[in-house]
């Protein structure tokens, strides 16, 4: 059985310039796996593109690839690349990337409580 997931959501097309810079960083945040990623360097430190992948359970190659150079782009990942046979090719977060860090442990505090509640998601208190 296949599960198809729309994710919809009240952000202006990417096209149009951001309100404010909080928008401008959600345009980059929420791309898919982009927390995870961001999560998983901030708590595993450097990894290989191999070793991300793994602990990214699910994740296609073509996705991570996608994602790691958008945030490169953004100054949120570095990318070491040594030249060696295979190549080694490393990922960590940036400086920049690293402010995320409080943001990064909050969301992981809330999800650890909505997970001792038995939910991944807040309760609905409108019935």
């Amino acid at each position: 059985m296949v599960t198809k997931v729309l994710i919809v959501t009240n952000m202006p097309p990417s096209n149009q310039k951001p309100s404010c810079p909080v928008e401008a960083m959600f345009r980059v945040l929420m791309g898919p796996w982009t927390m995870y990623i961001l999560w998983t360097l901030r708590n595993d430190g450097p990894l290989r593109f191999g070793v991300l992948k793994e602990r990214l359970d699910g994740v296609s190659s073509k996705v991570l690839t996608e994602r790691l150079r958008l945030l490169e782009g953004k100054d949120l990942v570095f990318r070491n690349h040594k030249a060696t046979i295979p190549p080694e090719v490393t990922y960590g977060l940036t400086e920049h990337g690293m402010e995320l860090g409080n943001a990064l442990d909050s969301l992981e505090t809330v999800a650890r409580r909505w997970e001792q509640r038995g939910t991944t998601t807040p309760r609905n208190s409108r019935t």
